[in-house]
């Protein structure tokens, strides 16, 4: 059993009013209004264990590291702005994949990652 402590309710606050999907970083950054003195050992610690408890998900973006989002959205997608570097969710999903499947395949799962500008970069 893990012990509720400041640092990992101020981890879960942030997760659980961000909305889209953290890097460790930005979950810091956030916490540590919180709770002065947070360390990223602590956040990496707490995202490892929420994740273990089935609170959070990793998402996986190719070539960096891992952003966290609460677990149980349902099927969805992500959206990766290539000038800040956030991560947004977006609803539903791609159609007709299982057309693109070649005869014979079977398709068990997909992800889908759009790269682009958030409209706050756009807008800057």
């Amino acid at each position: 059993m893990i012990r509720n402590t400041r640092q990992r309710d101020a981890i879960r606050h942030v997760l659980d009013t961000a909305g889209r999907p953290l890097s460790p970083e930005e979950v810091l950054a956030a916490a540590q209004s919180h709770v002065e003195g947070l360390g990223i050992a602590t956040v990496y610690r707490n995202l490892k264990n929420l994740v273990e408890e089935g609170w959070l998900v990793a998402v996986d973006l190719p070539g960096q590291s891992a952003r966290y989002e609460l677990a149980g959205k349902g099927h969805h997608h992500h959206f990766h702005c290539q000038t800040c570097g956030q991560v947004f969710d977006l609803p539903g999903c791609v159609k007709g994949v299982d057309a693109m499947v070649p005869k014979g395949f079977q398709v068990t799962g997909h992800d889908v990652l759009l790269y682009g500008v958030c409209r706050s970069c756009r807008a800057a």
